[in-house]
Formats: C-alpha cells, structure tokens, sequence
C-alpha cells in the first residue's frame, strides 16, 4: 500500500472511532434530567459558556506546540482527556465537577488541530484536497454512526441518556490505547530534529567528552522557536488567497460552533413536551449529508473555487444566514431540524474547501500553527457572541433570539464578501477580460499564487532567519 494511504487511513481509523459519541447528541436533555437536574438556564448561562472560553484559551498552547511537539503526541493526549471527560460525567453529579467537564472538553477540541494537521505533513501538496476530504469525512461517518446508535437505544428504550456515556467511555479507551501503541517509526514523530523546519527551533553543541569524542546535545531554543513561528506566520497572512479563506473559516467556524452548541436549547424551546425526541436522527442526517459534502469537495475541480472566490464565499455564507434565521422563527420542530441538516451539511462542504485551499499554500511544519491560529480567531468570536448575546452582561437572549442574532451573523459575513466581489467583478466586465497576473488587492477573486513558489520562498526566508538566529549563541 502506499505510505499516503496507509497514513490516510491510519488517522481516518483514528477520526472515525474519536467521533463514536452516542451520548452527544442526548447531551442537554442528560444534564438536566434526573440524573443531574439542572435547568436549561443554568446550562445556558454557567455551563456551556465556559467550554467556550477553555477552547479558546487552551487552543493558543496547542497551536503553538503542536509542530514543535509533533502531532501524534497530541493526539494520544486528547484520547486521554475523552477518558477523563466521559468518567465524570458517568460518576460525578455536582455543578463544579460539571464546570471541570466543560474545561475539559475544551481541551479536547482544541487537540483537533493536530487531528486536522497532521496528514499534511506527511504527504506531498497534490493529495491535499483529497486527503482533506476523506478525513473529514472520516469524523462524519463516526458522528453518523454515533447519533444512529444513540436514537436507536434512546427511541427502543434499550439503553437511558446516562447509559450511553458509558459506549461513548468504552470507544475513547479503545481509542487512546490503540493510538498510543500504534505505529511509532514515523520518523518525524519520533526525531524531533529531523526536520530542517524543527531544527531551526533548536540548538545543538557538541562539547568534547574526557576521551576526545563529540557528543551532540540538543536544546531547545526559545529564540529560534519565535523566530521560526513569525517566519511562518508572515510567509502564510502575506498571501491574498489564504486571508480571503482563512477570515471566512475563522467566521464561519465561531458561528458554527455556537449554532452547535445551543441548538438543542431552541429545540427544547420548540417543542416544550419533547413529542418528537429525534435529535440522534437529527445529528446523523447532517452528519451523514456533511460526510458526503466533505468528499465531494475532496474531489471537486479546485479552479472554479480559485476563479470565483469571493462570490462563492458569499453565496454560501448568505445561504447559511438565511437558513438559521428561518430556524429562529420556526414553530416547527421538524422544519427546525431540517433546517440545520441542510446549514450543516453546507458548511462542511465549504470548511474542507478552505482547510484543503490554505493547507497548499503552506510551507511544511506550519500547519498546527496556521490551523490553529485560524480556529483560535473562530474562537475568539465565538466567545464575543457568548458574552453578547448569552452572559448576563450581555443581551441574555433566549434560544430564539439567539438563532434570530446567529442568522444575521452568518448574513452580515456574505455582506463581508460581497463588497470586494462586486467590485472586482465590475472591474472585470469593464477590462472586457481578465488580466493575465490579476489584482494584488482584496478584491482579486482568485488571488492565486503558486503553492510551489510560495513554499521555496518561503524556506529561504527561513534559511535567513536561521543564520540571523545563529549569531546570537
């Protein structure tokens, strides 16, 4: 088999069995059912909004250690995290122990980064698309499976919303041993000064032994890490086509990840007397539809996307604005799930487009950094939203309001794309056709550079960091 593959399918086993949670799509009706009781409100108020903010504040180590540390480490660290969660959850039933969770969990999905980075280190820039897609779809198919377990044992009455933690507990053990006693002759796993990009974050001596031979140690330099890191972060933000993704990936995922969130608080709202307790079937249609989304934009033809950027962006955007503010006014709660199946489904179309589109723009070893600064500006405005729209600083909307507030997020974001879109497309039509090199400015709508060109540019700068690096020991 070839060594792309066999890694592919190494981390989709890996992504697959990560996403095998029953217990999740239950997890509302859960905490503040019999086991634990805690109202809809205080989960609104002082629990969910405090994962939030450890994803966001755990995601900076993460990103920043991730290429540094290598990936895999990682990843073996958040299957031990999943352990710790799902046991508190199964054997604690305080509010504070449920606070710990939240943390907990954040650290979990911050650890996603390296999941998400790791394949392209290891694989040439031509199979970038590809792999994008398949992993991703890979974590889809898990959730699909998961939320159809978890409606099948809910709806039969063979398992209640507590026992389903305990297979969600199972799969995460199985999932941290299997990885950790996975395949370890990797070699940029194992050697962390085998790659020139890790190399250049640390500082080797060779001091002579009392028998005259030369002995290699190896120090890590803060130095030369910082440097590294701001050598990575300007070759990537200086180019037009990985801003113009990267600003719609950071938006896009922060609303997301709200609508994610809170979306069973506004289902609870529709549908007071829980008539229709279909939230597993729910997750597993959109998960089912993301998965088939994800491959397909594996696949699709990458120049259309890079000719028409900008309107694509904002299509899709406006779309997805429109779709969640329908589902704030719903009364229906069947309109309402099918309303996020299809904005789902939608984003993970686009969110594999993105991550695929800035990885190939990429020098190696940026990837975690790149990624994850990426997620942690989603973050960031994730958490703006919280404290807008939900703390009681802020709005303390209900869950209508705040799909009516989310729907116009996602709207005001197409606005975002639609000026520079519309300007470059007048400057088109008045060329009468397109110049050969394009505009350098935002409103270019490919933007496009040559990933090859990029990656060599970039590795001298990095070259001349490294020098400039060197006459400081």
């Amino acid at each position: 088999m070839r060594e792309w593959l066999k890694i592919s399918l190494m981390l989709c086993t890996f992504g697959f069995f990560r996403e095998m949670r029953p217990s999740e799509p239950f997890v509302t009706e859960f905490l503040s059912g019999e086991w634990r009781d805690i109202e809809p409100e205080q989960l609104n108020r002082d629990v969910y909004p405090i994962g939030t903010y450890s994803y966001l504040g755990l995601l900076v180590v993460v990103f920043l250690v991730t290429d540094i540390l290598r990936y895999k480490s990682i990843i073996i660290f958040s299957a031990c995290v999943g352990i710790v969660i799902w046991s508190l959850l199964l054997w604690t039933s305080t509010l504070a122990a449920l606070q710990v969770v939240q943390v907990l969990y954040g650290t979990y999905m911050a650890a996603e980064v390296a999941y998400f980075t790791y394949i392209y280190a290891k694989i040439s820039r031509d199979k970038y698309q590809q792999v994008t897609g398949n992993t991703r779809a890979a974590i889809l198919s898990g959730r699909f499976l998961a939320s159809v377990l978890g409606q099948a044992m809910v709806s039969t009455g063979a398992m209640d919303l507590r026992e389903l933690n305990y297979i969600t507990l199972g799969v995460c053990s199985r999932n941290g041993t299997v990885t950790a006693n996975g395949d370890n002759q990797t070699k940029s796993d194992v050697d962390l000064t085998s790659n020139a990009a890790v190399v250049s974050a640390f500082e080797s001596r060779k001091p002579q032994d009392s028998d005259g031979s030369n002995t290699s140690k190896v120090r890590f330099s803060c130095h030369r890490a910082g440097n590294l890191i701001w050598t990575h972060f300007t070759a990537a933000y200086s180019n037009l086509t990985i801003v113009q993704w990267s600003l719609w990936w950071s938006l896009a995922m922060a609303g997301f990840i709200q609508v994610q969130v809170y979306v069973q608080l506004l289902w609870q709202e529709i549908d007071q007397n829980q008539e229709y307790l279909y939230n597993g079937g729910a997750e597993a249609l959109l998960t089912l539809l993301g998965a088939i989304s994800a491959m397909a934009a594996g696949y699709v033809a990458n120049r259309v996307f890079e000719q028409w950027t900008l309107w694509v962006l904002t299509v899709c955007s406006a779309l997805q604005g429109g779709l969640i503010l329908y589902s704030g006014f719903s009364t229906n709660i069947w309109a309402a799930y099918t309303v996020y199946i299809l904005f789902g489904a939608l984003y993970m179309f686009m969110i594999t487009m993105a991550s695929a589109t800035v990885a190939k723009y990429l020098q190696e070893d940026s990837f975690g950094l790149i990624f994850g600064i990426n997620t942690f500006v989603a973050l960031a405005f994730q958490s703006i939203l919280t404290v807008v729209v939900i703390s009681e600083s802020g709005l303390m909307l209900t869950p209508r309001g705040q799909f009516k507030v989310y729907g116009g997020y996602f709207l005001a974001l197409a606005a975002v794309y639609l000026v520079p879109a519309t300007v470059s497309s007048v400057r088109h039509c008045s060329r009468g056709r397109r110049s050969p090199e394009g505009d350098s400015g935002i409103g270019d709508e490919s933007g496009k550079v040559d990933p090859q060109m990029m990656a060599t540019q970039s590795n001298r700068q990095q070259q001349r960091v490294e020098l400039e690096g060197s006459t400081h020991f």
